[in-house]
């Protein structure tokens, strides 16, 4: 089995290039007196951050008042000062030195002295935006730190994305430094369309809610939306606000993020790379190869490293399980009181299917090859392999078989070039 189109190949851009973007966006004059925030991804974005860190201070940081960085963890776990550093691929001895006067900030989402409303969208907004699924109105809240400076800069990725389309830009706000409010709502809105009708589409209702909180945040608000290569180069980099930024990104992110494929494979061997630390992030390697998992078929996480569920949400997923999103549809008022971001993570893990006459039926069998124990994953619904008895190798180099190996998951999407009829679902 060949692959129909492969991503576009991409051109690697230079240190000295990436230079030559941030002296033109940021003429160094402008920023004399300024505070400025930039807003980072945590360690499960794949991306040179440290790279434009260090080439922003180098160009403004001698003139500004403040130049501080804030990590957009959405519902993470914070970091420590250690793996900021790393983040920022900086060492302790450049920390205490040249980048002394930074600020490390982590978003605390559920803190709400760490947050400030700045608006309510209406709910004939949200009608409009989501052409009528929801009608409600979405307070929005947003780490009250960003709003003590002159500039909000946002410095990270852009991939397909399981909740949103794509990731990149303003999503870097919401939910990243945003309040569990707008957070559960426009997860819950991802998880009603479902994960295979969002991902690698650009206008989804999700974007369009995204887009309209980051209005009431009235903070100035710049954007380097970078486009990563799969060999981690630096295929593209875009900047202006976040809405501009990440629609050029997003482009490239398109061509070059998207692998497609002519049939369906009946077993899928998903790896997860060590960055996701725990199904919460893993679920990844989930969302990006639903799409060329066959009818019946078997999608595998293969992560030996992972060891829990989830630090924040495990005791909730565990009471839940991991469903399909008519289970929670259909049953509405037991599970409308749970956290609409968690019952939105569960549909996006478990994929699509049905729930009639009290049965589910779920198109594919998903399974964890982790250090979570069998007795858990059965508890919340999930296939067990022992990972021991998985040799990667082995599923390597079939593809005529059915059978797909993905030796790092989780940032490519695999679609099919002609979509399955259950996409009109």
């Amino acid at each position: 089995m060949k692959s129909s189109r492969q991503p576009a190949p991409a051109a690697k851009l230079t240190d000295a290039r990436v230079a030559e973007v941030v002296a033109r966006s940021l003429p160094t004059q402008a920023y004399a007196g300024k505070r400025v925030l930039l807003v980072i991804p945590d360690a499960t974005r794949t991306a040179p951050v440290g790279l434009l860190f260090k080439t922003i201070v180098a160009q403004i940081g001698a003139v500004t008042r403040n130049l501080d960085v804030m990590v957009a963890l959405g519902t993470h776990p914070p970091m420590s000062e250690e793996a900021i550093c790393s983040r920022l691929e900086i060492d302790v001895t450049e920390r205490k030195s040249r980048y002394g006067s930074v600020k490390f900030f982590n978003h605390e989402w559920n803190n709400p002295a760490a947050l400030q409303e700045v608006g309510v969208i209406p709910a004939s907004d949200i009608d409009e935006l989501t052409s009528g699924l929801f009608s409600m109105e979405v307070p929005v809240e947003i780490n009250r730190l960003a709003l003590t400076y002159d500039q909000l800069i946002i410095v990270g990725p852009v991939f397909p994305h399981e909740v949103v389309g794509f990731s990149g830009g303003n999503k870097y706000l919401f939910p990243g430094i945003g309040g569990p409010k707008i957070l559960n709502f426009f997860h819950w809105l991802g998880a009603v369309c479902t994960n295979p009708m969002i991902i690698g589409n650009k206008w989804t209702p999700v974007r369009k809610v995204v887009d309209r909180a980051a209005k009431l945040v009235s903070v100035d608000k710049r954007c380097f939306a970078m486009v990563v290569a799969p060999d981690k180069s630096l295929a593209g980099l875009f900047f202006g606000t976040p809405e501009s930024a990440w629609d050029d990104a997003s482009e490239l992110s398109r061509q070059i993020h998207i692998t497609y494929k002519e049939k369906p494979f009946k077993t899928v061997l998903s790896c997860a790379p060590p960055m996701y630390d725990e199904i919460w992030v893993a679920g990844k390697c989930m969302y990006k190869l639903e799409p060329v998992v066959a009818d019946g078929g078997e999608l595998i996480i293969y992560a030996p490293h992972v060891q829990e569920v989830s630090v924040t949400h495990g005791r909730l997923i565990e009471e839940i399980g991991y469903h399909c999103r008519d289970y929670f549809l259909k049953q509405w008022d037991k599970f409308k009181h749970y956290p609409w971001g968690v019952l939105a993570h569960s549909t996006h893990v478990r994929g699509i299917g049905t729930f009639e006459h009290g049965v589910e039926q779920c198109r594919i069998q998903v399974t964890l090859a982790t250090g979570i124990p069998e007795a858990t994953c059965r508890k919340i619904n999930l296939g067990y392999r022992n990972p021991a008895s998985i040799r990667p190798e082995a599923f390597a180099d079939r593809e005529d078989e059915g059978v797909l190996l993905v030796p790092k998951a989780g940032e490519m999407l695999y679609q099919l070039t002609e979509p399955p009829p259950w996409a009109a679902r």
